[in-house]
């Protein structure tokens, strides 16, 4: 349109031609953005020496507004802790106290802890929290650190074992430079699990629902 105006012979133009442009609130992501791009032309009369043509000023804005991902929180999965209290109850049938003693704590404990930890996908980070009101958990007793890492610091995650997955382990760079390694027992959906780690931290190279 600029090039038209400035060859068409209805439009005489100024020895000074003046062009500004305006660059504003650029961002730019990795993980989907949407830019909209708006494109004004302004002409004012200007009058150099006797003879008057146009001043073409064009103004371009850009705006770029990233996308954010959905905040996903895996529904429980009960199926372990009952396994492992049956595991308990039935040693216990066989006369074997001794080992049923830990293992129905065992059992009793991941039960406890699958009625109130929580995986929470935010938009950029993994974060273990508590309660139904998502509480914050505090430090992490055997690294120390907060429990939320970053999904860019993942070098390596697994799912232990796919069709009845018992363990999740991922190495993350945020706690330590040369890499913290951290195991959690899957008391959580094992294929939301799954198909959100796929999604946030990149595919595992092992490991999957089948």
């Amino acid at each position: 349109m600029e090039s038209a105006l400035l060859s068409s012979p209805r439009f005489v133009l100024s020895k000074n031609k003046q062009w500004s442009g305006q660059l504003r609130n650029y961002q730019s992501s990795f993980n989907g953005q949407v830019i909209e791009l708006s494109h004004s032309l302004v002409r004012k009369n200007v009058c150099v020496g006797g003879s008057c043509g146009f001043t073409i000023n064009s103004v371009f804005g850009r705006k770029v507004v990233k996308k954010k991902k959905e905040t996903i929180v895996p529904e429980p999965d009960y199926r372990i802790p009952i396994v492992v209290l049956g595991f308990a109850g039935g040693l216990g049938y066989a006369d074997n106290l001794i080992a049923a003693a830990p293992v129905g704590l065992l059992g009793l404990l991941l039960l406890f802890q699958t009625t109130r930890v929580r995986f929470v996908f935010d938009d950029e980070a993994l974060e273990v929290k508590v309660g139904e009101q998502l509480e914050e958990s505090g430090e992490n007793v055997f690294v120390g650190g907060k429990n939320r890492w970053k999904y860019s610091s993942f070098v390596n995650w697994e799912l232990w074992w796919p069709n009845f997955p018992i363990l999740v382990y991922f190495k993350e760079m945020q706690t330590k430079p040369e890499g913290q390694v951290h195991f959690f027992p899957v008391i959580f959906n094992g294929k939301q699990l799954y198909d959100v780690m796929v999604e946030r931290c990149g595919t595992s190279q092992t490991s999957g629902p089948k």
